[in-house]
């Protein structure tokens, strides 16, 4: 694991927005920060400067991380996880305990979003992910043959023994959507139990806990990138003691026959989601915001602001795609106006 400890003038230099025009923005100062790469991504520990002992503690934390992704790799067949989904058709497969809890999540979160959080999924992302490298885009009749293997519902939870059983073969968990933001929840817990009141933990940007305050700004500065110029950023939130997760199809698609596909597929259809341009998601735990920025990415601006209506703890900034120009147009639910920061005024925003 390759660790670096910084003192940096900006807190995640990518994520960072500075001072805008119209309200004094919430900036970043000097900051001590751990880095690793783990799950396929970059991580960080952020923390103001103080004692010694935080670097020791970030580095255990760190260390969480990674043993959680041993867990829950779907890249090693002596995973956890893997021997879960290779056998749970056979017989039900023990598991354990932290692991349960967050299967259970899963459950609940698929089934509170209708089905479009769903992490037996597996199979249609290796369907489609063949046929990209194939310059191709599945046939109905493949997709229809691979939805005989997802969801979520279908799978049985025993929990006096804490075991899981899939109904047939081919079922099995891919925690791609919500793993990292499990793993960031599991490392942050150590850091609090540690004694660590001040730090912001990410993976890959896309996902993130904010915990405590940064130099007296009542929260850490976190920026969103624009999804139409991903080199710049269209906003800062301030966070405190909440979580954040970004999903888009803006970077990850191919074409074929003039038709572009995004990486995000609707569990329910099969087939990609389409209508939103990016979702970012704020929670009180990373796992729910990392969930939730891919459900509400699926279910739509309409359906996705009926899931935060009836869950005040639950905010959102839903960008559509925009019509007639490159101006950004995002909906904002259940976020305080006095936290949402933009640098440049999009055509609308609708605070809900």
């Amino acid at each position: 694991m390759r660790q670096q400890v910084e003192a940096a003038g900006d807190v995640l230099a990518d994520a960072i927005v500075e001072a805008g025009e119209h309200r004094p923005e919430p900036v970043g100062h000097d900051t001590i920060r751990l880095e690793t790469h783990a799950m396929g991504c970059p991580w960080s520990v952020v923390m103001n400067p103080g004692q010694p002992r935080q670097v020791m503690t970030a580095s255990e934390a760190l260390d969480i991380v990674h043993q959680l992704e041993d867990q829950m790799t779907v890249y090693r067949d002596d995973s956890e996880l893997q021997r879960i989904n290779f056998a749970a058709h056979e017989s039900p497969q023990s598991v354990e305990a932290e692991l349960y809890k967050l299967l259970k999540q899963c459950m609940a979160i698929s089934a509170a979003t209708e089905g479009a959080f769903d992490p037996t999924s597996g199979p249609l992302i290796r369907l489609w992910k063949a046929c990209r490298n194939e310059a191709r885009v599945p046939t109905d009749e493949e997709v229809c043959d691979t939805m005989k293997r997802v969801g979520m519902g279908r799978v049985m939870f025993d929990d006096a023994t804490e075991s899981v059983s899939f109904p047939s073969e081919g079922y099995g968990f891919d925690l791609g959507a919500i793993g990292k933001g499990y793993a960031i929840d599991r490392a942050a817990q150590h850091l609090r139990r540690e004694g660590i009141d001040d730090f912001l933990i990410h993976g890959g940007f896309s996902s993130l806990r904010a915990v405590g305050d940064h130099h007296g700004q009542g929260g850490w500065p976190v920026g969103i990138k624009n999804p139409l110029f991903t080199e710049k950023r269209y906003a800062t939130v301030l966070l405190a003691d909440q979580a954040m997760s970004t999903s888009g199809s803006n970077i990850q698609y191919f074409r074929h026959e003039g038709r572009r596909y995004g990486h995000i597929l609707d569990p329910r259809t099969g087939w990609p989601a389409e209508g939103l341009l990016s979702v970012t998601v704020l929670a009180p735990t990373a796992a729910e915001a990392d969930a939730l920025s891919t459900a509400f990415y699926v279910m739509g601006l309409e359906k996705a602001a009926e899931y935060c209506h009836n869950r005040p703890e639950i905010g959102a900034i839903l960008v559509p795609i925009p019509q007639g120009g490159a101006k950004l147009a995002p909906v904002v639910l259940n976020i305080p106006r006095d936290r949402l920061f933009f640098v440049d005024p999009p055509v609308t925003t609708d605070q809900v």
